[in-house]
């Protein structure tokens, strides 16, 4: 395996050096004052990496330090890679992206909708619009995450066994049947909720190839990009690299997770049900190389995933009526600014940089994950950067807005 390390001098790519370096002073103060256990910052333009720096343990009990072979738990940075596989198949002609989900996942036909009422005994009425591909791409499917905390249907799914991620006792068919038979927050299509809507989209990923979700990844994303670390579980071998997982205290202090040693141990097992939602393992080099795909619109190294166009569409907002998240998402969303930002499928979306009050460019399109995990792709400056830690929730701390005005400060050409 080819090491991760800085290829070309900033300067060279429009970067002052010295600029630069405020992303690693910023950030480090995070850790002498113990916000995060450590943390790994990459910056690339124009395919190459411009700066790479690491701080702090991976696992602050034993003193191993964040290196750059350091394996993170991406949680929602895995929704990306399953909208790419959805698309993949999308242009195989496997299906249309308005095709009901119930196609694929018959229980999602004949839908039922929230209309008021406490969990134990919720009032509905029949969903207007069925639900749809796209609605999954989006967000827009009318399904929401147990771990949400803000409506009686984020009750209902606790109390279906998904308090975090995935049933244990369920596999992923299982669970998008059980899923189906709660109510949804809104009819299909017209507002946005952050949800279980790509576990349910890897669960169409199966039916529509016949291949497991995990399978389907690793024979036509993963190995084709040479993404060898990445996976639904952490290889026997690996156990050292492994970056132990943090919560935050009341203080916002990074303290070992309570569940951490449950965690870790399952770590090493094939899920019963793998989560195309948030279940991927994965390293700095390989997030990087899914990055750069993305830059350079489905192409990477001779090895194409995915048209260009597709990607251009994929990148775009598809809320109704061009809408933001602003506008659109119920509840106290917070993982991204949500003004000047809309909705592609798989990514939000830069819409208006003014309207987002923070640097960026329109056109970038990003995720991150629940252990304050983050990416984006800005194709106007011919930039991706990547920030990999472990605290849960990605709510803590203001880290991405101020990873980019880092980041496009030292931006000089």
């Amino acid at each position: 395996m080819v090491a991760l390390e800085i290829e070309v001098d900033p300067g060279e790519v429009g970067f002052d050096a010295a600029r630069l370096q405020r992303i690693d002073q910023h950030f480090e103060n995070y850790v002498t004052t113990g916000k995060l256990p450590g943390w790994l910052a990459l910056v690339a333009r124009r395919g190459k990496i411009a700066h790479l720096s690491t701080h702090g343990m991976r696992d602050v009990e034993s003193g191993k330090p964040v290196e750059t072979d350091t394996l993170f738990r991406i949680y929602s940075m895995t929704k990306p890679i399953t909208s790419v596989a959805a698309m993949m198949l999308y242009e195989e002609g496997a299906f249309e992206l308005t095709d009901p989900v119930s196609d694929f996942i018959p229980s999602f036909a004949d839908l039922s909708v929230y209309t008021g009422g406490p969990a134990r005994n919720p009032q509905t009425r029949p969903a207007t619009e069925p639900m749809r591909i796209w609605h999954l791409l989006t967000h827009t499917a009318g399904l929401t995450y147990a771990f949400n905390y803000l409506h009686p249907l984020d009750e209902l799914h606790r109390r279906a066994g998904f308090e975090f991620g995935m049933a244990s006792d369920l596999d992923l068919a299982a669970c998008c049947d059980a899923w189906a038979e709660i109510p949804l927050l809104f009819d299909p299509g017209t507002r946005w909720n952050y949800s279980v809507a790509t576990d349910v989209l890897g669960r169409v990923v199966e039916v529509a190839s016949g291949q497991p979700l995990d399978e389907f990844f690793r024979t036509r994303i993963l190995d084709p990009l040479g993404m060898t670390d990445t996976g639904f579980q952490v290889a026997a071998a690996d156990t050292d690299r492994l970056a132990s997982l943090y919560a935050a205290d009341p203080q916002g202090k990074a303290r070992l997770h309570p569940k951490h040693e449950q965690m870790y141990d399952t770590a090493f097992e094939p899920p019963k049900a793998p989560s195309g939602g948030g279940g991927l393992f994965s390293s700095a080099r390989d997030y990087h190389r899914f990055t750069q795909m993305l830059l350079r619109r489905g192409e990477l190294d001779g090895v194409r995933l995915l048209g260009a166009r597709t990607v251009d569409f994929m990148t775009r907002n598809h809320l109704p009526g061009g809408a933001d998240l602003e506008t659109l998402a119920m509840g106290a969303f917070s993982e991204v600014a949500n003004a000047g930002k809309g909705f592609g499928l798989g990514f939000s979306v830069v819409d208006d940089p003014l309207a987002a009050k923070v640097l960026s460019s329109k056109g970038e399109f990003a995720w991150g994950g629940l252990a304050s995990t983050a990416f984006w792709v800005d194709p106007a400056e011919d930039l991706t950067v990547l920030f990999l830690t472990q605290l849960m929730p990605s709510s803590t701390h203001p880290i991405r807005p101020y990873l980019h005005q880092l980041v496009y400060q030292a931006l000089v050409d």
